[in-house]
């Protein structure tokens, strides 16, 4: 790992730094770091490293090494900070241009409209919508959602396979948009198969769903030319990994603390999901880990998630379904179907114990010899 700028004959000798090392590092320059950073930045300086920021990184870095006390403890120091809250105006509006000043962002990459922009929105948006539909969802991630009574699909009374959508989480349909059910600006979503939709199903062998939460109805704009920032760390993400952190160093959970931490990430007025009263470790690992992954989808952090509780492989090699096709699947011959007619859509290899590791390039080790491979490579 090199600290200083390296000759060509050191950057052509230079061995692999142990991953300690590296984690030291990351921990040492940040811990150095933070309290020499404001807790605010004025307008002229927005999108600049904060002391929040910077402790949010140095948690995360900490959970990722399980060091779950001291997490706990940097989480803690952004809470006393008292400069960010859950926002309650509007969970889909923290991911558009009228949002990207809540007190909820802690730090966001920043863009400007005709200055430095980004294409984020045309590789987004539906092609009915003028957008290229590059992203199509699992129905897994849509499963994960759950009831309005706060349990899972198949535990709730609510839940209804020939409904899949009906009395689900607000933050489903923020999320994800879903045929013949999401509008936006005045115009229904649709990809049902063999219809005249350019976004249907069966065109490029999508899934059926698109993503939702950051299409921006308040920007009228060119689609490749879009200033709103995104977000990078939330105050929802200090709140739960706080509550993470204290659960997994063994720390009592009172419910006190779950409704400062995960029942108020839940119950934004927008959300509205009801208050988890779980206290025990097992019951509550899952409820976390739900949470999070619902709450913080396509905001980049559920792949390091999975990683760090150590369940990639489980998570990611398996059959992906789609859509909802049809109620009666034991006839439906158009597409295939699982047992509740949802669309049998890809399958996904990770192997565990190699894939968690990227593979150190043949081009660089041809260079380098001093590089090492990475293990099943």
């Amino acid at each position: 790992m090199p600290t200083h700028l390296l000759t060509v004959d050191e950057a052509n000798t230079i061995s692999r730094t142990p991953q300690k090392d590296v984690w030291d590092f990351c921990e040492k320059e940040l811990n150095d770091s933070y309290d020499s950073l404001p807790n605010t930045r004025t307008s002229d300086e927005k999108g600049r490293i904060t002391k929040g920021a910077a402790l949010a990184i140095l948690g995360r870095v900490q959970m990722a090494e399980k060091k779950w006390a001291a997490a706990a403890a940097t989480y803690k120091k952004i809470i006393d900070l008292g400069v960010y809250e859950i926002d309650q105006k509007g969970y889909h509006q923290l991911f558009m241009q009228v949002g990207e000043d809540s007190k909820e962002i802690i730090l966001a990459a920043q863009f400007q409209e005709d200055t430095y922009s980004h294409v984020m929105l045309q590789y987004l948006y539906p092609e009915a919508f003028g957008g290229w539909h590059q992203f199509s969802p699992y129905n897994e991630l849509v499963q994960t959602f759950e009831c309005t009574d706060g349990k899972t699909i198949d535990k709730s009374p609510l839940y209804n396979v020939d409904a899949p959508y009906d009395n689900r989480d607000p933050r489903l349909d923020y999320t994800i948009m879903i045929n013949g059910r999401t509008k936006f600006e005045g115009q229904t979503f649709v990809s049902t198969p063999n219809s005249s939709s350019p976004d249907k199903m069966n065109k490029y062998n999508w899934s059926g769903y698109c993503i939702n939460k950051f299409m921006d109805s308040t920007f009228s704009g060119n689609l490749m030319n879009y200033g709103g920032n995104f977000s990078i760390i939330r105050y929802a993400e200090v709140l739960l990994s706080y509550l993470e952190s204290k659960m997994e160093a063994g720390d009592p959970i009172s419910q006190s603390l779950l409704d400062q931490t995960i029942n108020a990430v839940r119950g934004r007025a927008s959300v509205n999901m009801p208050p988890v009263t779980a206290t025990d470790a097992a019951t509550l690992r899952p409820i976390i880990r739900r949470e999070r992954t619902v709450e913080f989808a396509f905001e980049g952090l559920h792949y390091y998630d999975i990683l760090r509780w150590g369940i990639a492989a489980s998570e990611l090699n398996r059959q992906f379904t789609g859509m909802k096709l049809t109620n009666s699947p034991s006839t439906y011959k158009d597409f295939p179907v699982d047992a509740n007619g949802f669309f049998i859509y890809q399958k996904r290899n990770f192997v565990a114990g190699k894939n968690e590791l990227w593979p150190i390039p043949q081009s660089e080790r041809d260079i380098n010899p001093n590089l090492t491979q990475n293990a099943g490579y």
